[in-house]
């Protein structure tokens, strides 16, 4: 495909911070407080991306993923478990018969310097072993040089071999530089058929931010007015506590509305949330704060 992306306007920087700026002076009260904590908790992929990561490591985490905190009631399951391709598998037993979705990192993550071929096998590896949901990464070299069809095709090529699995495109913004940069990797990834674009793999700083996650979202409301199609979003790395997570939710209503909030349209890739939440829901619970040492690491 002969990408045209002429359309794409300048980002107003100064008009999206203040735009930020205005997010995060929201606050929200009691059950409205509480019911959005339970929001973040379910859109929440609980990740581990670790070299050290064992099949011990993967199975812990999958109980924590269905058993969040025992004594707070009514609390919901995280939307997924993200873990390497070798690790899909222990993921899918460990999660048999739950709601909770295995997602799978893929295409060389998470730099994404390999071929295509090999890119294509990662994935299908992922696939066979059980995945749900796959995350890629785009090759910010090529993109970074200007190749932007070589961007487009890699992630067709990706999807292709997805099918109806949900394929999330990650960008990773801390290597696009400029908020123009990371519309038109928004753009590319949205017309080569991404299900949901994603800031960040976690492994580079900055990661998710609030004016890049704008941004983002700015750029799937004009995909969905001009296709109808519903993009989801996923802000990754970063993002670990339970105000600033609130402050992403309060944008994402006013930005993109209720549609997309849920967790088949919005995520936080997060390792380390999960845990403030439980301890936020948990002071409205009961009137004081847990203890950090009743709540698991990982």
């Amino acid at each position: 495909m002969n990408l045209d992306l002429s359309h794409i306007n300048p980002i107003d920087q100064v008009g999206i911070e203040e735009r930020v700026a205005r997010f995060n002076t929201r606050s929200l009260k009691k059950n409205t407080k509480t019911n959005a904590l339970k929001l973040v908790l379910n859109m929440i992929d609980l990740t581990t991306l670790e070299g050290k990561d064992t099949e011990a490591k993967i199975k812990q985490l999958c109980y924590k993923a269905e058993h969040l905190s025992d004594d707070l009631p009514d609390l919901p399951n995280v939307a997924a478990i993200c873990v390497y391709p070798n690790h899909v598998k222990t993921a899918k037993l460990a999660l048999a018969g739950s709601s909770v979705k295995v997602a799978s990192v893929a295409t060389a993550f998470p730099s994404g310097n390999s071929t295509l071929k090999i890119k294509l096998e990662d994935t299908k590896f992922a696939i066979e072993n059980g995945a749900d949901e796959i995350d890629m990464v785009i090759s910010r070299g090529e993109f970074l040089k200007g190749n932007y069809n070589f961007v487009f095709d890699e992630i067709s090529a990706i999807k292709e071999v997805c099918g109806k699995i949900t394929l999330k495109v990650i960008l990773e913004t801390g290597e696009l530089s400029t908020l123009d940069n990371v519309r038109k990797a928004s753009e590319i990834a949205m017309y080569a058929d991404a299900d949901f674009i994603k800031t960040s793999t976690g492994k580079i700083q900055p990661a998710a931010t609030m004016p890049v996650t704008l941004v983002m979202l700015e750029a799937i409301k004009e995909y969905h007015f001009k296709t109808g199609k519903i993009i989801g979003m996923k802000p990754a790395g970063g993002i670990s506590t339970a105000k600033n997570a609130l402050q992403y939710l309060v944008m994402l209503q006013e930005t993109l509305g209720s549609t997309w909030m849920t967790n088949k349209y919005f995520r936080f890739g997060a390792s380390s949330l999960a845990n403030d939440i439980i301890l936020q829901l948990g002071k409205e619970q009961h009137g004081a704060y847990y203890s950090k040492d009743y709540i698991s690491i990982d």
